[in-house]
């Protein structure tokens, strides 16, 4: 036999053994304590066993002998397991036709003899010729047992069934002709066939697929096995790319036998030109495409792993930023579903009805829906995906639906697929026709409505997630105002005071000094309103400051009033680490509530120190004071104010400034006994003593 068909067969007969391989492994993996299971994993085994043997037998490692005793435990096994399946279409208690029985008696005594004669050769020792020819013909005769009861499982199996059963049929009758005529043309001629001794191989191999679809697809005669879809795309690719490769190998041995000078030459460009038509179809998303479409049409019961497809969807939905690119991932996510190319997505903007929101590979398609066209009616009442090719053949089916014409001029518009979001239309998906020539079904409609209820809910959480951004960005604004205007009314407070003292005590030197100052603050506490407007936000940079500088600018911010408080500052080198504006108008805000709260013959006291490792400010006043469920439910409630012209903002902030600083506010008052707000705020522990703030 020449060295190329060795190799050839070698190869296929190691093929034909890591087919059996995965096959057995599939049903162990799955395995469930059935007879029925055991024998077939029996079978699948001795035929790996028997592609091993076969393969070491062509590159001359083992004699033919082995080859021979596998091959027969093979076949053994194949038929064992045909007969307990018929077995099982019997009713219970019954016993095999005799024909079987015959068949079995037959099948076990010849088995027997064509081992014995494998290891043993005794028939005709001094006649090589004959022993040969007698083997073949046991041969021949178990092939033809074979198609027997191939036949007879067929025809048992109840129509309903048959489509479970006939990839098995169809698989071991194809081994048993192809053996058939292998030997019977052995027998006749007393030599081997060596060119389809070495392509038996490959035929094993190809029809390992039909065996493990009919265990895939689960009836009474073996344990599951689950085959998914992913494998069974893999497989039959790197099948068809081995039988290409051979193919193309095959063609250029022979261009290289007959092309004389040239062959070499020629040999080499053919296969270099086939290896790149090979790379070009394994990278045709149409090719793949039809190829998963062919698969699941004709292997599976039905189209779509749903487990496997579900997990791909989500993905695709949840990868990358929240809320980046959505709508697109959305579009690509059920486009590929059906294997469709592009898409484009519309959703509902309010008054301007429905706008293209995004696209995947499909930038020209535009078009607006208003809100209230019959179009965006239909869909949200029927909530049905439209096929539009059927709509072209089949018009009756959609009723008075009337298409848009932006999308009925689409020419590779296939189908609208409505995004539901309870009852409400959130929007609609146009896909492209689907590359792999998908045929619109129930089973499809299905998945897209659920994926599409899916991706609705997801570009709703995003809608809300983009509205809920600008309403906090309007509250921080809303706030930033609420607290501007609540200082411009104090200042507006203290200027009027000023203003309502000025005709008596204008003439007073004391006064008009007290007159200048309190409105050169009042000045630059208004640049510093402004200032904090055009920043846009009341945050501004953390500083160490000194808590005697905070407290000296509260009191001198309440000149105004007739009041004084009794000051007691803290040593310059307790610092604290804050924004000084925002404290010391905080801090101002407690004292001047105090102020307003003692009569003029009480007392108000600020005072600052350090206490158990903390800055430590207390505000004392001898006013009414208030009760506790007043302190607990309204003191720090914004916008509850007792004051006839307050806003109800002052407190809330000054608590929300010191807890921004990890600080605390705690309030001790009585009526009666007046009112006691203690500020506890962290020492800056990096200031350096005598230091100037930053």
């Amino acid at each position: 036999m020449p060295d190329t068909l060795l190799l050839l067969a070698a190869v296929g007969y190691g093929l034909a053994t890591l087919a059996y391989l995965g096959l057995t492994g599939l049903i162990v993996a799955s395995w469930r304590q059935r007879p029925q299971g055991r024998l077939l994993v029996l079978a699948t085994g001795l035929s790996a066993a028997w592609g091993a043997l076969s393969a070491l037998t062509a590159w001359g490692v083992l004699p033919p002998r082995l080859e021979l005793t596998a091959e027969v435990a093979r076949n053994g096994a194949w038929l064992l397991l045909l007969l307990y399946i018929l077995r099982l279409r019997l009713p219970p208690g019954a016993t095999l036709p005799a024909p079987l029985r015959l068949i079995r008696a037959l099948g076990g005594v010849l088995i027997g003899a064509l081992l014995l004669a494998s290891v043993m050769p005794f028939i005709a020792p001094d006649q090589p010729v004959l022993a040969r020819w007698a083997g073949n013909l046991g041969l021949v005769l178990l092939t033809v047992m074979g198609l027997v009861l191939v036949e007879q499982v067929y025809r048992s199996t109840r129509l309903e069934d048959r489509w479970a059963i006939k990839f098995l049929c169809l698989g071991l009758g194809g081994l048993f002709v192809y053996d058939f005529y292998l030997y019977a043309n052995a027998a006749l001629f007393n030599a081997m066939d060596a060119q389809v001794w070495a392509a038996r191989g490959y035929v094993a191999a190809l029809v390992t697929p039909l065996i493990a679809i009919s265990a895939a697809r689960n009836p009474e005669w073996a344990a599951p096995v689950g085959l998914s879809r992913s494998m069974a795309f893999h497989t039959a690719s790197l099948l068809g790319a081995g039988v290409y490769l051979l193919l193309m190998a095959g063609a250029g041995y022979y261009l290289r036998l007959f092309g004389g000078e040239w062959g070499d030459v020629v040999q080499t460009v053919f296969l270099f030109a086939a290896a790149m038509l090979l790379v070009l179809l394994m990278f045709s998303g149409t090719l793949r495409a039809r190829l998963r479409v062919f698969l699941s049409k004709h292997f599976f019961s039905y189209r779509y792993d749903y487990r496997e497809e579900w997990l791909k969807f989500t993905r695709a939905l949840t990868e990358g930023q929240p809320g980046e690119q959505l709508c697109e991932r959305a579009v690509e996510a059920l486009a590929r579903l059906l294997e469709s190319p592009g898409g484009a997505l519309w959703m509902h903007e309010g008054d301007a009805g429905y706008q293209r929101a995004s696209h995947w590979n499909w930038r020209d398609l535009n078009g607006t829906e208003p809100a209230d066209s019959p179009f965006i009616q239909w869909l949200a009442d029927k909530q049905w995906v439209v096929d539009l090719d059927e709509m072209k053949t089949r018009r009756d089916l959609y009723g008075d639906l009337d298409m848009p014409a932006w999308i009925r001029h689409a020419d590779d518009a296939w189908l609208v697929v409505p995004l539901m979001l309870h009852d409400e239309l959130l929007g609609f998906v146009v896909l492209k026709h689907s590359l792999g020539k998908v045929s619109f079904n129930w089973e499809i409609s299905d998945l897209l409505k659920v994926a599409a209820r899916q991706a609705a809910a997801h570009l709703a959480q995003m809608r809300a997630a983009n509205q809920l951004i600008v309403a906090r960005q309007f509250e921080s604004f809303n706030r930033t105002t609420t607290f501007v205007i609540h200082d411009l009314k104090n200042l507006v407070a203290q200027l009027s005071l000023l203003l309502a003292n000025a005709e008596k005590h204008k003439h007073n030197p004391e006064f008009q000094a007290d007159m200048l100052e309190t409105i050169e603050n009042a000045v630059a506490r208004m640049n510093k309103v402004l200032a904090q407007l055009r920043r846009g936000s009341d945050e501004a940079q953390a500083q160490s400051v000194a808590l005697a500088d905070i407290l000296a600018d509260a009191a001198a911010s309440k000149q105004a009033f007739k009041l004084r408080p009794a000051l007691d500052l803290p040593p310059s080198s307790l610092r604290v680490r804050a924004e000084r504006d925002r404290l010391t108008r905080a801090i101002g805000h407690l004292l001047q509530n105090a102020l307003e709260a003692t009569p003029s013959s009480g007392q108000v006291s600020l005072r600052g120190f350090e206490e158990s490792g903390q800055a430590i400010v207390e505000i004392s006043d001898s006013g009414s004071g208030m009760d506790d469920t007043f302190i607990r439910t309204r003191l720090f409630q914004p916008f509850d104010s007792t004051k006839g012209a307050g806003m109800g903002i002052g407190a809330y902030e000054c608590r929300e400034t010191i807890r921004a600083l990890g600080g605390q506010l705690e309030v001790d008052s009585a009526p009666g006994r007046g009112t006691r707000f203690r500020i506890s705020l962290p020492l800056d522990n990096h200031a350096y003593v005598g230091g100037d703030a930053a």
